[in-house]
C-alpha cells in the first residue's frame, strides 16, 4: 500500500526525491526505472492509459511510494486508491523545467524508437504515447504549452490533495523540509542529487547517440 505519491512531473528532482525516499526507509519506491525493469507491469499501466480499471494494491505490492512516471500521470486516480498518503510535489522554475525535459526527456522519448532491442521498443513506445501524446498532446516541444500542461497538473495536485497532506518541495531544499513532513529524523548522508542534464546524456548509448544525429537532435 503506498504511503507517498510523488505529484511532481518528471525533471523536478524526482530521482533525488526517489533516492532520498529510500534512504528514510519509505522504499521501495516505484517510478521509471522500476517500470523498465518489470515488463509484466505494462499491460496494467496499459490498462489505467486506456481507462480500465486497475488493480492499484496489487501493481504496487511492496512498494511504499511511487514517484514520476509512470504513476504521475494517474495522480487522482492514485490518490484516490491511496486518501492517507502523503504527497510530494517537486516543483522547478517553469522556465528551467522545459529546458530540461526538453533535451532529456523529450529527446529520450524520441530516440527510444530507435533501440534495437525489441521488448524495450515495445516499453518506450508506451511510455511515448504517455508521456509525449497523452500529457502534452504531441505538442511537447512548444515550450508555453509544455509549461501549461506542467502549471496546470501542479494546480491539479494542489486541488485535489488536503493541505495537511501536502509537502510542495524543492530538492536544493534538502533534507530539512521533507523529513519534517514526513516525521523523520534528517539523516548525515548528504541529500542526493541524481540524474541530472549532463548525467543523462553521458549515461546516452551508442545507438542513441547515433539516432541524435540522424534527428538532429
Amino acid at each position: 500500500m503506498l504511503e507517498i505519491i510523488g505529484a511532481g512531473l518528471g525533471r523536478t528532482g524526482t530521482h533525488s526525491l526517489a533516492a532520498a525516499l529510500e534512504l528514510l526507509g519509505f522504499g521501495p519506491v516505484y517510478h521509471i526505472y522500476a517500470f523498465a525493469q518489470h515488463p509484466e507491469d505494462l499491460p496494467i499501466w496499459q490498462a489505467a492509459l486506456d481507462g480500465r480499471p486497475v488493480a492499484w494494491d496489487a501493481l504496487f505490492n511492496g512498494y511504499r511510494s511511487s514517484v514520476e512516471w509512470p504513476g504521475v500521470a494517474f495522480f487522482p486516480q492514485l490518490l484516490a486508491a491511496y486518501p492517507d498518503a502523503r504527497v510530494i510535489l517537486t516543483t522547478r522554475d517553469p522556465e528551467g523545467w522545459f529546458e530540461s525535459i526538453n533535451h532529456t526527456v523529450f529527446d529520450g522519448l524520441q530516440l527510444s524508437a530507435f533501440n534495437p532491442d525489441p521488448q524495450q521498443r515495445a516499453r518506450s513506445a508506451f511510455s511515448r504515447e504517455l508521456i509525449l501524446q497523452r500529457t502534452f498532446a504531441g505538442k511537447f516541444r512548444d515550450r508555453d504549452y509544455a509549461i501549461r500542461v506542467y502549471e496546470t497538473h501542479n494546480a491539479l495536485v494542489r486541488q485535489l490533495t488536503p493541505p495537511e497532506n501536502l509537502l510542495e518541495f524543492k530538492v536544493r531544499e534538502g533534507w530539512a523540509p521533507l523529513c519534517g513532513f514526513l516525521d523523520v529524523p534528517v539523516p548525515d548522508d548528504p541529500f542526493p542529487r541524481s540524474n541530472d542534464r549532463s548525467a543523462f546524456l553521458e549515461t546516452e548509448p551508442a545507438w542513441a547517440k547515433a539516432a541524435r544525429r540522424k534527428l538532429g537532435l
